[in-house]
């Protein structure tokens, strides 16, 4: 079990590690990438509530303007329902219905309209309540991923600390990394260091 939020040190987290994850091929994942290091000590991404607000810029969506300490528990609820029943959806196995139950709840809520900008070349999104309509696209996005062909092609990244899941669109498909800047430069490095160790 993971050590509860409160007790980490996060001056002690390193900066790289509290970076969000936009590389994962699905806005779902990036969600689920926010919960860090799922297979060793694990710590929420979003330290505050300021977080999850950042965390909505940094993902291109609407960002709201306050959100409370409920709302940032709403959205932990909502990642680890999607984060279990992709990971059953993974093994073949049924999500809990509750997590199924609530995602299907998001999902039902509306979404961000799709906003023209006055010289009519980009575009942006725009919600009465922006959070809830993040969530709500997110929810989704899930239910997309779960249904359909990219289930088979999700991975969890190689590198032994990390744990985020990623959709592999390569060709081969033999991606390894969640992301070849982060991890898989982060192994590569430790690798040519041991091998600098072997040769002295």
């Amino acid at each position: 079990m993971s050590e509860p939020l409160e007790t980490i040190d996060h001056s002690l987290i390193e900066m790289a590690d509290r970076a969000f994850h936009f590389e994962t091929g699905r806005l779902c994942l990036n969600f689920t990438a926010t919960m860090a290091s799922r297979n060793g000590q694990s710590f929420d991404r979003w330290f505050g509530t300021a977080d999850l607000a950042r965390w909505c810029d940094e993902a291109g969506l609407p960002v709201p303007t306050k959100v409370a300490t409920r709302d940032l528990a709403q959205a932990r609820d909502l990642r680890e329902a999607i984060y279990r029943s992709i990971k059953a959806g993974e093994a073949r196995r049924k999500p809990k219905p509750s997590d199924i139950a609530l995602i299907n709840q998001w999902a039902a809520r509306p979404v961000a309209a799709p906003q023209l900008s006055p010289d009519g070349t980009k575009l942006s999104y725009a919600a009465q309540d922006p959070l809830p309509a993040n969530l709500a696209a997110i929810a989704r996005d899930s239910i997309d991923l779960l249904t359909g062909p990219d289930l088979t092609r999700l991975r969890e990244c190689a590198e032994h600390s990390c744990s985020v899941l990623f959709v592999d669109h390569s060709r081969p498909g033999k991606r390894r990394w969640c992301s070849m800047n982060r991890c898989g430069n982060k192994v590569k490095k430790a690798a040519f260091r041991e091998r600098q160790i072997g040769d002295t």
